[in-house]
């Protein structure tokens, strides 16, 4: 299973953590995170990580993932990029979902669907585009669950559903 290093501009790094603990119900194994300060010296954060990739790596490698390209945090990364180690710049929530989820393939299959996923989750919405069917069951399934307890009430608002 790849590691999985977020290097970015504080704190998103965190922040994108932060989310896919929201969304697996806990943290995964072997992801890092960096919050590159303002103030930051890149030398001292670089040999960070460094320690932090060899911390993390695997059998199969790992994947860093930055935001900005060309800035203090992907020059950092870009740094670590080897034969088993693979950065992707412009990191998203979609793409870090992805390198989730992908982490057990090669090395080349992870950073693939992950700037898929990335480029798949950015999208324009508006009132004529087609709903995620799993959402919509999901919310559809809360409803009638709150309803079926709640027989008596006049109206039945559906429960907060997290879409993934």
């Amino acid at each position: 299973m790849a590691g999985i290093l977020i290097i970015a501009h504080a704190p998103f790094a965190s922040a994108l953590r932060e989310c896919i603990t929201h969304i697996y119900g806990g943290l995964p194994a072997r992801i890092g995170v960096i919050d590159v300060m303002p103030d930051c010296d890149p030398v001292e954060v670089r040999a960070f990580a460094r320690s932090e990739i060899d911390r993390l790596k695997e059998e199969n490698g790992a994947v860093v993932l930055t935001d900005v390209f060309g800035a203090t945090p992907a020059n950092i990364a870009q740094s670590l990029a080897s034969s088993t180690v693979r950065v992707l710049a412009g990191v998203n929530l979609p793409m870090l979902v992805r390198a989730v989820c992908y982490r057990t393939t090669p090395l080349d299959t992870l950073a693939e669907k992950s700037l898929q996923g990335g480029s798949k989750g950015i999208q324009e919405l508006d009132a004529s585009t087609p709903s995620n069917p799993c959402a919509m069951a999901t919310a559809a399934a809360a409803a009638a669950a709150s309803c079926a307890v709640g027989a008596a009430a006049t109206s039945c608002m559906p429960a907060k559903v997290a879409s993934h």
